[in-house]
């Protein structure tokens, strides 16, 4: 693995204004596609009523905003937020196709972690994988909560552990056989895992003033891509996967490059190639 490279935080968060937040948008659906069962499964547990006014967290290209819309309306309002332009630019197209709902819909660019939202303005706070990045996790949810009225939910899906989801633990073992090992990842770091550990969510959630707290597992098949190559590519595209051959010699990338594909080949088969997708379903009160 390059020296320096945290797998699991690759990129500092301002990249969400530069390549990676290009890619995510450009790729948006099949980011979608691969994140449906997840978003579906903290939709279900949101509870949705009409009439609710809604925070959408890290909403990116909209898919979760859009759906929070339909389970509000009438007269429902969803607010996505995102630090990504490119993402909520994607968003906006997709919400001005939709037909005419009877609830409000607006997006706006924000770091959700201290947007100044107008305090016990929203029934519930939702995010699909968007909020493991604050740098200060108690400190983004206490003013998170601040924003919630009294009595108001959260609820929101984020991985468990890399070691419990072969879409990432695949393609870093087949690495780990080219590069030279780096320095360990901090678990705690901002990033796709760093809310892998049930028992620390529940004492973010704690401090931060909320109460009812229930993290349920949820597992679920992972949409990769309909043959090997195209699992190969979006991989690469996607993941920190790319960044971490950077800087080492060709025939090195090239040797890193053939592991990650021969480890995903491995898992195609007539329906294409999906892998396995661990995650928590989190709800509290505020």
């Amino acid at each position: 693995m390059q020296p320096g490279t945290n797998p699991t935080n690759p990129k500092p968060l301002d990249d969400w204004n530069g390549a990676r937040g290009a890619r995510w948008a450009t790729h948006h659906e099949w980011l979608d596609r691969s994140f449906a069962a997840f978003g579906a499964a903290a939709l279900n547990a949101a509870c949705l009523h009409p009439g609710e006014h809604v925070l959408d967290v890290g909403c990116g290209a909209g898919a979760t905003t859009l759906e929070l819309v339909r389970h509000v309306q009438p007269h429902g309002r969803v607010l996505g937020v995102d630090i990504s332009e490119a993402l909520l630019q994607r968003a906006r197209e997709r919400a001005r196709a939709q037909p005419t709902t009877q609830a409000t819909l607006d997006f706006e660019l924000a770091d959700a972690s201290r947007h100044a939202f107008a305090p016990g303005s929203f029934d519930v706070l939702f995010s699909r994988f968007g909020v493991m990045f604050f740098a200060d996790p108690p400190r983004a949810f206490t003013h998170l909560h601040a924003a919630l009225a009294r009595g108001g939910r959260a609820t929101f899906v984020c991985w468990r552990s890399p070691a419990e989801n072969p879409w990432f633990h695949l393609p870093l073992r087949a690495l780990q056989g080219v590069l030279p090992p780096g320095p360990p990842a901090d678990p705690l770091a901002p990033g796709p895992f760093a809310f892998a550990d049930r028992h620390r969510i529940e004492s973010i959630l704690r401090q931060s003033g909320f109460s009812d707290i229930a993290i349920t597992p949820f597992d679920a098949p992972l949409y990769v891509a309909a043959d090997a190559d195209e699992s190969f590519d979006q991989t690469l595209r996607i993941g920190p996967f790319a960044t971490m051959l950077e800087g080492h010699p060709e025939d090195v990338r090239q040797r890193g490059r053939a592991a990650i594909r021969a480890a995903l080949a491995e898992h195609a088969d007539a329906h294409g190639v999906s892998l396995a997708g661990a995650t928590w379903i989190v709800r509290a009160r505020a």
